[in-house]
């Protein structure tokens, strides 16, 4: 199997502060810490706080072959944020980044950048060549919208009025080359 890197990964910046450790593995307690880190963010509906806790679940039950990867990032061992990411079915080397989010506490600490980081490697070493995370066009989503375009991604398409009536879905993009 060939190698890969993630293009401009290192265009993601890096802070010094906090110190937070990663995790992989993923626990039945994961499902309360999943849920208020995204109820806290304030930008999920109760149907989409839902969905994050049933890839939790997902996991749970079934493992690596729930197609499903999360990583934890703890500070003073409360999660301070996460990611989920996983191969799209039907595709060589092209994988979503289904979910990011970080406990508003913690935000613009390097929190999230280190998490989609540690998730971009991971990728890769899996294989990877395509990541792809999709965002809400809303005015609220600009700072994440920044936040991809700082980390080296770039928008592949935008679907108008896909969520709801003036709520586009924005489809990011970051491309994997093989290693020199």
């Amino acid at each position: 199997m060939a190698s890969w890197k993630a293009d401009n990964m290192s265009s993601c910046p890096t802070r010094d502060e906090p110190s937070p450790t990663l995790r992989g593995n993923v626990t039945a307690a994961d499902r309360d810490a999943v849920r208020s880190v995204v109820e806290a963010t304030g930008f999920f509906r109760p149907d989409e706080v839902l969905v994050a806790i049933e890839l939790v679940d997902e996991y749970l039950a079934k493992g690596d072959s729930s197609g499903y990867g999360f990583l934890f990032a703890e500070v003073d061992g409360r999660v301070a944020g996460y990611v989920c990411y996983g191969p799209i079915a039907c595709t060589l080397g092209s994988y979503d980044l289904y979910w990011i989010a970080v406990d508003p506490r913690f935000q613009g600490q390097g929190v999230g950048q280190l998490l989609l980081r540690e998730a971009e490697r991971r990728i890769v070493q899996q294989g990877g060549r395509h990541i792809y995370i999709e965002t809400s066009g809303r005015h609220q989503y600009a700072p994440t919208r920044a936040f991809y375009d700082r980390c080296g991604y770039g928008i592949a398409a935008t679907l108008p009025d896909f969520y709801d009536q003036g709520d586009d879905k924005v489809i990011w993009r970051k491309i994997c080359l093989p290693l020199g």
